[in-house]
């Protein structure tokens, strides 16, 4: 039941999010861009498995791959300029994020 719950409060976020895109672009993403997930996860993760050590390990490795992330979003911000179809840039930065989880991987085994 504990999953369902977690299921149905993220998808309701997500859901929220991308319809107020289409109405309001500015504030859906910034409410894409707080840390709700993280936020959600760091407390499912703990009521889930009663381990400090394990979630503080988790929350750090968040904030070592929030800047790793941005990677995704990177090729938009050059739309305007090559005006290559919007897959092209989405394929792209998914490729500079798995790039980024390699770079994430690295530092957490180098400094955690």
């Amino acid at each position: 039941m504990f999953f369902a719950a977690k299921i149905v409060i993220v998808a309701l976020i997500v859901a929220f999010a991308s319809w107020l895109s289409g109405k309001k672009p500015e504030l859906a993403g910034f409410i894409t861009a707080l840390p709700l997930v993280s936020i959600l996860a760091l407390a499912f993760s703990y009521i889930e498995h009663k381990d400090i050590d394990a979630t503080s390990t988790y929350a750090k490795s968040i904030i070592l791959a929030v800047p790793v992330s941005w990677l995704f979003f990177l090729p938009f911000f050059f739309t305007d300029r090559l005006g290559e179809n919007f897959w092209n840039y989405y394929m792209l930065g998914l490729i500079l994020l798995g790039g980024g989880y390699f770079v994430h991987q690295w530092v957490t085994r180098t400094f955690l």
